[in-house]
């Protein structure tokens, strides 16, 4: 008697070498479902190029084809509309869409998986899956970039002070604070793009181990699918995940990133530190006091980067000790790549939002802006131009700093007369080289914090990122 419907779309693919079956807590310890439902577009796909291969190969008749590639149109539309059951006995979502595909196309749908192993399927799926993945990160990380350009363009000519050690260092214009996150995350981008070379690599026809019998045409799968090329050790192909460890590397990497802007956007927006107003629609409030702004968004962002950092030891972890070859163990490294990528995916496009909306509060970072001695350095520097060795400039205007601060002054407001007694060699043209506008006005090498270097800056990124 022929197995009734129900039985054929649950019985496993290598089902008929055990004798006994699975208890419903032991299935569903084997599934992966949960997380690998994500890949069906890319099993579609993928075997979609497997099959016009194998017709174009004579494996298949060309009839067979045409059957198999309408029955997995027809497999996918169901999927997309949810409308196609997914029994938890069939572990994984490269034999779900199998077997829905033979439910529909009769016997015909066992030829698709001719020359192929859930290894070399699974592995495929993944490398296309994080092409995708790759590609959408990169767009993103564009468009917080632009948004940071946009902001550098309407106030980048404002005056702030730089920070080192958490502690007023420096002045400097605004744009060039956020043009310095701008390089950070070309850097995260630049990583992905050298990932995605690794990434790009075609593993059908790798079998379960070392290969097939069958005369399959690497070359043209490969094509089919976009890749510029094919594997070329099938043990590796099918057991290598460092394109994933890559990724998620890639993707702990940026969290960090992200994470230190909204630190640093935390503290600017804090009542302590005026220097920035984020809008509200980025914010939330307090259920016990009514007056609070609270710059939530920006702390799970940084919260973020703690998963990011764990689901990149996660899978390094996993990884550690496997046996060459393919191990069960590597069915879930989805379960750290797909979040990794999907929680960067979501902080990106929030961030663009929150730095779309901010804006500096430039009265009150005016009112306090000569505060902690920012054009120090300068007058050293101008000291120096009079021939003043540095050590010995650093150590007069480090006195300076300390009479100035008991006295309650600024160093603009140091007589000249005091100055000369300090350090001998001070002209009257001396004030052009105090206060912070006057400081910024000055920056001489490209990468300052000035005005011309922000220019050029501004000029560079809106070419590369257009």
């Amino acid at each position: 008697m022929g197995k009734n419907r129900s039985e054929s779309r649950t019985e496993k693919s290598w089902q008929s070498r055990l004798t006994s079956q699975a208890d419903a807590e032991t299935a569903s310890f084997l599934a992966s479902l949960d997380v690998d439902r994500a890949l069906w577009r890319y099993d579609i796909a993928g075997s979609l190029a497997h099959a016009r291969m194998l017709s174009e190969s004579g494996l298949i008749t060309q009839d067979e084809y045409q059957r198999i590639r309408d029955g997995l149109h027809s497999v996918a539309d169901d999927i997309e509309h949810d409308r196609l059951e997914m029994p938890v006995e069939l572990e994984d979502i490269h034999m779900v869409i199998e077997a829905a595909l033979i439910e529909r196309v009769g016997d015909v749908g066992g030829k698709l998986h001719t020359g192929r192993s859930r290894n070399d399927q699974v592995a495929l799926d993944l490398r296309l899956w994080a092409r995708d993945a790759i590609d959408d990160l990169c767009s993103r990380v564009a468009e917080l970039q632009r948004a940071f350009v946009d902001l550098a363009e309407r106030q980048g000519k404002v005056v702030i002070p730089a920070y080192t050690h958490l502690q007023r260092a420096q002045p400097t214009l605004a744009g060039h604070m956020m043009l310095a996150y701008v390089e950070m995350l070309q850097r995260d981008a630049d990583r992905l793009t050298d990932c995605r070379r690794r990434v790009n690599v075609c593993t059908l026809g790798s079998g379960a181990a070392a290969g097939t019998t069958l005369p399959l045409d690497r070359e043209r799968t490969a094509e089919l699918l976009g890749f510029p090329r094919y594997s070329r050790n099938s043990i590796d192909a099918t057991s290598d995940r460092d394109f994933l460890a890559e990724l998620c590397f890639d993707c702990a990497l940026l969290s960090v990133h992200l994470s230190r802007w909204a630190e640093d956007w935390i503290i600017f927006s804090t009542g302590e530190f005026g220097l920035l107003v984020l809008d509200d629609a980025y914010c939330t409030s307090s259920s016990m006091m009514p007056q609070k702004k609270n710059a939530d968004t920006l702390e799970l962002i940084r919260a973020q980067a703690g998963g990011g950092i764990g689901r990149l030891t996660g899978l390094l972890t996993l990884l550690k000790s496997l046996p060459i070859g393919y191990s069960r163990d590597l069915q879930d490294d989805k379960r750290f790549a797909l979040p990794a990528v999907e929680a960067c995916l979501s902080a990106l496009k929030v961030a663009a939002g929150v730095v779309a909306t901010a804006r500096l509060d430039e009265p009150r970072i005016a009112d306090a802006l000569e505060d902690g001695f920012l054009d120090a350095t300068s007058l050293a520097e101008y000291l120096v131009l009079k021939g003043v060795p540095f050590r010995k400039a650093h150590q007069v205007v480090g006195g300076l700093v300390v009479r100035a601060e008991r006295e309650g002054k600024r160093l603009a407001e140091i007589p000249l007369e005091v100055l000369r007694e300090a350090a001998g060699q001070v002209d009257a043209d001396v004030e052009k080289h105090l206060g912070s506008a006057n400081v910024v006005k000055r920056y001489s090498p490209d990468g300052s914090g000035g005005a011309r270097q922000l220019l050029k800056q501004l000029n560079y990124w809106k070419r590369k990122l257009d």
